[in-house]
């Protein structure tokens, strides 16, 4: 809570400074909405069609996983009434050992999704910066923001930013 209120403190600060009369030019400010640019730049979209890519058939074999353990699940109850003390205690052993396994390579699953979701938007990410570094460069802003409470369109710089992005391909 500190650092946002010094944040609105410091921009606060810079924007009345804009304004006083010994500031002979005009603020130039600019604002990205992170969030559109990781959803709609065409870099962004490539590192989710890969990442489905990678993790389809995993996600596939644990949905198969899941619905034989259902499906063994249904079958002891089913056949629970007309089985021997000692069968369905063995089954139901072994749809519990089933169970743990599975929620173990779930686990592992969401694990592995995570990690490599993190990857691929940190490299998706690092592009937007330099697009967005390379835009404050060539057009001479003082200040651009990425995030904001609130942004009115003649500030909003996020098309050109994924525009520039889209231009460079998915890579």
């Amino acid at each position: 809570m500190k650092s946002s209120a010094m944040k609105s403190i410091g921009i606060g600060v810079l924007l009345a400074a804009a304004t006083l009369p010994g500031w002979s030019q005009e603020l130039r400010i600019g604002y990205v909405n992170s969030d559109r640019v990781l959803r709609d730049a065409i870099p962004a979209k490539a590192a989710q069609a890969k990442l489905e890519a990678e993790f389809s058939k995993r996600e596939k074999d644990l949905a198969e996983f899941a619905n034989r353990l259902k499906a063994a699940g249904d079958k002891l109850d089913k056949d629970a009434p007309t089985l021997a003390e000692t069968e369905r205690s063995r089954r139901q052993r072994d749809l519990v050992e089933q169970d743990r396994e599975f929620q173990r390579k779930r686990r592992e699953f969401q694990e592995d999704v995570s990690q490599r979701k993190n990857e691929e938007l940190a490299s998706v990410v690092e592009r937007a910066n330099k697009v967005i570094k390379q835009i404050f460069e060539t057009e001479k802003y003082d200040l651009i923001l990425q995030e904001a409470v609130f942004a009115g369109p003649k500030v909003d710089i996020t098309d050109k930013v994924i525009k520039a992005l889209n231009a460079q391909g998915a890579k």
